[in-house]
């Protein structure tokens, strides 16, 4: 195995773990309505635990509101139990049609607890990021067995290094962008 192989597999998994966190960071509310807050919550659809918004329209009217219109009336009920279940800090009101959800303000004390959150996400992309690493490091001693030179298996891990790196800084930067965010009032 070549050490550009090595380096172009750690390289694709420290991604997909940063693509990850970038998903999972936009489940967290920072005071304004946004769609993705709800991508956890799984309604009961007759028997199957299916993703809202796949059994529902769901929209923002205006920056507070999310807006949930099912596409059968007898889930009104589902999704209201589904929205209270998830635990995300919304009531849900139906008027028979749709559901709406009005987006509190959030308060310092949730703001903190939602920063906390951000920052375990976070830790779970460098862990990932760290894992990715250590199979990189464990395959260049395999090829390093197998015949790779020695010079060339420790070019090869500071490169993978160096790629660690990179992509510990980008896990930063998004993190600080979106705790600024949480922390704008």
């Amino acid at each position: 195995m070549e050490s550009k192989e090595i380096i172009g597999a750690a390289s694709d998994k420290m991604s997909k773990a940063l693509t990850h966190l970038e998903e999972e960071l936009l489940t967290f509310r920072a005071g304004k309505a946004n769609p993705a807050v709800l991508n956890s919550v799984m309604v009961d659809y007759y028997g199957n635990p299916t993703p809202v918004n796949q059994v529902s329209s769901v929209t923002t009217p205006d920056a507070k509101t999310i807006l949930i219109q099912p596409w059968e009336k007898n889930l009104i009920p589902a999704i209201e139990k589904a929205i209270m279940d998830a635990n995300l800090g919304f009531t849900p009101q139906n008027n028979g049609d749709q559901i709406r959800i009005n987006i509190p303000a959030l308060t310092e004390e949730r703001r903190k607890e939602l920063v906390k959150k951000v920052r375990a996400a976070g830790e779970n992309a460098r862990i990932g990021i760290r894992n990715a690493r250590r199979d990189g490091v464990d395959a260049f001693k395999k090829a390093q067995k197998e015949g790779m030179p020695e010079d060339m298996a420790k070019d090869g891990e500071n490169d993978l290094q160096k790629e660690t790196d990179k992509f510990n800084k980008k896990v930063d930067e998004v993190l600080t962008a979106k705790e600024k965010e949480i922390m704008t009032v």
